[in-house]
Formats: structure tokens, C-alpha cells, sequence
């Protein structure tokens, strides 16, 4: 009888950790072999802890020295077990390892070369997530601030997904049960809400849905999100969750499938399962079929380590030990950009000697995993960082992670500095080939203004390609002095309207209504001459 009521309360340890913890019921899955170790553990303690009882009561008869015996040979069955298991691990995985499968890891991305001038549009500055993270979190917690009904029972999650909202550029996180009474009291309506922020202009709002959300991370028991997904995927590999909204408006979470070589090694997105919160339904899509409103089927941490291992094992293992032959690697940092509905992680290229300068940059699409290297030489971006900081540094200020722009055809990094309230005070223009060209503007003055400071100091140094030429005759024309230069406004006969500094050409003074000229012009709602032609 004894025996039963130890294997019982076996198996309801083992019961206990598995629901708690929910590993997937697969032997590559490292979880998995931790719960199979763990049982072994309960079962040696519970055998002495049974062993013992029964030599208590022997003890009297003479068969201690029995008794002993069968403690023992428990231990030793025990532990032989668990060595055996965790040897095996080993060997499984050292011979899964880049020391014997460098060509592997190195080629489970694939990754393209191409031109950046010609892959990345010019920067449209109206779908720019100018917001980085924390700055969106300060503003959705003003929001909930706000629900006074809401604060007591929830509150927001840190998820801040990043996605392309109807070619918007948003984050957007949900509300999250603030423990397990509030939970108790609200599971029945689930989470009334999410938060969505604008990355470009800052507006934020709280969207309030006509049926609750009752599938939550901060959930309990069967309503839990991980624990809804392992009862019915108890075979499959997850990633994390995200949460995003399809292009209605309607709220899903996003967990990657994963598969693995050996025992947790060499990760790889196989696709994805969308879960409705509101009705727990589930769906799994292959990565081919990923709907298109989709922006995080891939995550940031997963593609930097896929790449690393391309730029350290593409010449071998020993390669990547000793010589180091073109072995490279990802800075350290990363940030997203927005192109053709879907979002890209970006993140630079160095040597592994880390210095202070950038071999190029990829960018990763989020969706499909589609990554593209750009070989451009210049700054890294923690030094683009310090430099823009450097301009203001009486005040303080710290600088977000670069935002990666092409900016009449050259790489710029563009950098928002910030007080220590998490305010953006100022914007940073940096030439990524040369981090010295830097100009900081005050960010009240509006991002065209920015732009439009970097481009007068140093747009003249863009080549001859970047330039447009035109003969232009002259309807009106105008002069006034900002900061001490003089600048002559002018439009043409067809109302463009263009502008030239007094230090392009002693010309222009001279140049009256009626006059046709030749210029060269950066390209822009007020057209900069950089040049009067003979």
C-alpha cells in the first residue's frame, strides 16, 4: 500500500511541475529533458525517503544491514540513470556543435548582398518610428493613467510590439490582469483593452474591444496563454508571443514554432501560431503562409545569433578560432525599420576585433526572414551615438539607438537625444561613412528643419549623382540673413520653390526677376542650389 502512495505522490510532483512549467513533449526541446532529470531526482529522494520508513520499522528484527543495502543500490541505480542521460546530452550536442557542423550554421540564413541606394527608398519622414521603446511605454502608461476604472484591476504589459498598422507605424501592447484576485474578479469579461501608440507623432489612444480578451499571458490555470498553447501543442517548440492587431483593428498573439538540432541547438523558425485571446481559438501557418498583416514572425535575438554564426562559421570552425578570415559579427544593438508593410530589424556588420567602425549593415524582414546584407563602410553605431551626444553634452542628454535612413541616396543615421525625464529634446543627423559630419536640431523645430540644417552644412558634399540640374527662370526672388548667412529665396516660373546660400556663388546678388539660370539642387519641398552653372 505504501508503494502506491509513493508512486502517487510521484507522479503528482512530476503532474505539478509539468503544469506549472509546460515543456514541450519533444526530445530536442532542452525543457523537456530538464522535467525527465527533475523526475529522477523526486524519484531517488522519494526511494530513500521510503527505504528509510521501511528500515524503522525492521530495525527491531536484526535487517538494518538489508536495509541498507536496498538505500544503496537505489542511490546507485539512480544515480547511474541520471549520469547516463546527462553524458548522453552531451555527446548529443557537442556532435551537433559547429566544431563538426560549421557550414550548417553558417548557411541557416540566408543572406543576400545588394546596393543599398537602390533597395532602400529615400526616407519618408511621415512613416519614420521617430519613438523608440521607452518613450512609447512613458505614453502608454499616461493613457492608462487616465482609466482610473482600469488602473486598480490591470495593467499594461511591456510587450510594446512594433508593427505596420494600415501603413502606419505603431506599437501596441494589451492590458494585463494585476494578479491572480484581479484575475478571479474579471476572468468572466477577460481584458477589456489595448494601448496603441504612433510612432511617428506620438498619439496614442486605448482601444476598447466589444468582447474581452480572457487568453493572457497574466491569466491563471487553463486560460493561461502558454499553458492554452502546450494542451494543444504539446509536441511543438515555441519562441515568445507577441501581440499585435490585424489590419481591423482585432487583437491576436504570435508565437513562433521552433525547431532544433540536438538538444536546444541551432534554432530555426518553422512558422507560427496566431491565437484569437478573446475566443482561445488557435492557428498554425507554415512561414509561407504567414498572413501579410503579420509584422513578428521572427525575433530580433534569434536573427543576430543566426547571423553571427554566417559571419563566424562561412570558412569553418577552426577558421573562425585561429585565422579569422573574414569572420565578422553584429554590433551590439539593434532597431526596426518600416518598407512595404512589414517591419526589418537593422543592425551593423564589424569585425570581430569590435572596433569602432561598421563593414556594412543587414537588414532582416520580420515576417519572412528575408535578410540582405549592404557592404557600407562607416561609423558603428554606439560611436554615431557619442558623437551626436558630444554636440549637446552640457546637457546631458542621452541618445537613442541610430534609425538607418537613406537620405538623398547616402546611409545617415538619425538619433533622437533625450532629457532625463525620457523627453526627446533634439534630432541627430550622422553620415554613417563619416560619424565627425553630425548636426543636432532642436526637436521642437520639427524633424523637416532637422533635416534640412544637415542637409545646408553638409549637403554639398553629396557626389554629383545625388544632384539634380535644371534651368530655371526666375518669377520671384528674395534675400534675408538667418544666423548671420544671407540666403536667396527664389521661385521659378512653374512655383518650385528653391533656396541658395550667399557662399554657393558671388552671382547672386545680381540676379534679378525674369532671369533664366542653370542650378544643381539637393531635391526637397524648398529645393537647395548647391551650384549656379556657367
Amino acid at each position: 500500500m505504501k508503494k502506491i502512495i509513493f508512486i502517487i505522490l510521484q507522479l503528482l510532483i512530476m503532474f505539478i511541475y509539468y503544469y506549472l512549467w509546460m515543456p514541450a513533449i519533444n526530445i530536442h526541446s532542452m525543457g523537456f529533458w530538464a522535467f525527465i532529470l527533475f523526475s529522477l531526482i523526486i524519484f531517488f529522494i522519494l526511494s530513500m525517503i521510503y527505504t528509510s520508513s521501511e528500515g524503522i520499522k525492521v530495525l527491531m528484527k536484526g535487517y538494518r544491514k538489508k536495509n541498507n543495502f536496498h538505500m544503496a543500490k537505489v542511490s546507485m541505480i539512480s544515480c547511474v540513470i541520471f549520469g547516463i542521460i546527462f553524458i548522453i546530452m552531451l555527446i548529443i550536442n557537442f556532435f551537433s556543435s559547429p566544431v563538426f557542423n560549421a557550414s550548417s550554421y553558417a548557411n541557416r540564413i540566408i543572406i543576400e548582398y545588394a546596393d543599398f541606394s537602390e533597395d532602400i527608398e529615400e526616407v519618408d519622414f511621415n512613416s519614420l518610428p521617430l519613438l523608440d521603446r521607452d518613450s512609447s511605454m512613458k505614453l502608454g502608461d499616461r493613457v492608462m493613467g487616465k482609466m482610473s476604472n482600469l488602473v486598480s484591476q490591470f495593467y499594461v504589459s511591456d510587450d510594446y510590439t512594433q508593427i505596420n498598422y494600415n501603413n502606419d507605424i505603431v506599437r501596441v501592447t494589451p492590458l494585463e490582469y494585476a494578479g491572480f484576485i484581479k484575475w478571479i474578479a474579471n476572468k468572466k469579461e477577460g481584458v477589456p483593452s489595448y494601448i496603441i501608440v504612433n510612432s511617428t507623432n506620438g498619439k496614442s489612444e486605448m482601444v476598447n474591444l466589444e468582447k474581452g480578451m480572457k487568453y493572457m499571458p497574466s491569466a491563471y490555470f487553463n486560460y493561461n496563454l502558454t499553458r492554452h498553447l502546450r494542451l494543444s501543442y504539446p509536441f511543438t517548440n515555441f519562441g515568445t508571443s507577441k501581440f499585435e492587431i490585424d489590419n481591423d483593428g482585432n487583437p491576436y498573439f504570435i508565437t513562433p514554432t521552433i525547431s532544433y538540432t540536438g538538444i536546444g541547438l541551432k534554432a530555426k523558425i518553422t512558422g507560427v501560431i496566431i491565437t484569437d485571446p478573446v475566443t482561445g481559438d488557435n492557428k498554425r501557418y507554415d512561414i509561407s503562409e504567414i498572413p501579410s498583416w503579420v509584422d513578428n514572425a521572427f525575433f530580433a535575438s534569434l536573427l543576430i545569433e543566426q547571423i553571427d554564426d554566417w559571419g563566424a562559421y562561412k570558412n569553418g570552425f577552426i577558421n573562425s578560432i585561429f585565422g579569422q578570415k573574414e569572420v565578422i559579427m553584429t554590433t551590439d544593438g539593434y532597431n526596426y525599420l518600416a518598407m512595404d508593410d512589414d517591419v526589418f530589424m537593422y543592425t551593423g556588420i564589424t569585425s570581430v576585433l569590435s572596433d569602432e567602425s561598421n563593414l556594412g549593415f543587414v537588414l532582416s524582414n520580420l515576417r519572412t526572414g528575408e535578410t540582405k546584407y549592404y557592404e557600407v563602410a562607416g561609423a558603428e553605431e554606439y560611436s554615431a551615438m557619442d558623437s551626436a551626444m558630444g554636440q549637446v553634452q552640457q546637457m546631458n542628454y542621452t541618445s537613442t539607438f541610430p534609425l538607418l535612413i537613406n537620405l538623398k541616396g547616402k546611409p545617415t543615421y538619425l538619433v533622437s537625444l533625450k532629457d532625463n525625464a525620457g523627453l526627446v529634446k533634439m534630432y541627430g543627423f550622422i553620415d554613417v561613412e563619416d560619424y565627425q559630419k553630425v548636426v543636432v536640431t532642436d526637436s521642437s523645430l520639427g524633424i523637416e528643419k532637422a533635416k534640412e540644417n544637415y542637409l545646408n552644412t553638409f549637403g554639398s558634399e553629396l557626389s554629383n549623382s545625388d544632384l539634380i540640374k535644371k534651368e530655371i527662370e526666375i518669377r520671384n526672388i528674395f534675400s534675408a540673413v538667418i544666423d548671420g548667412n544671407t540666403y536667396y529665396y527664389i521661385v521659378d516660373k512653374d512655383n518650385n520653390r528653391y533656396r541658395a546660400s550667399i557662399k554657393i556663388s558671388s552671382k547672386l546678388p545680381f540676379i534679378k526677376v525674369g532671369d533664366n539660370i542653370k542650378v544643381s539642387y539637393v531635391d526637397g519641398d524648398i529645393r537647395e542650389i548647391k551650384d549656379i552653372l556657367e
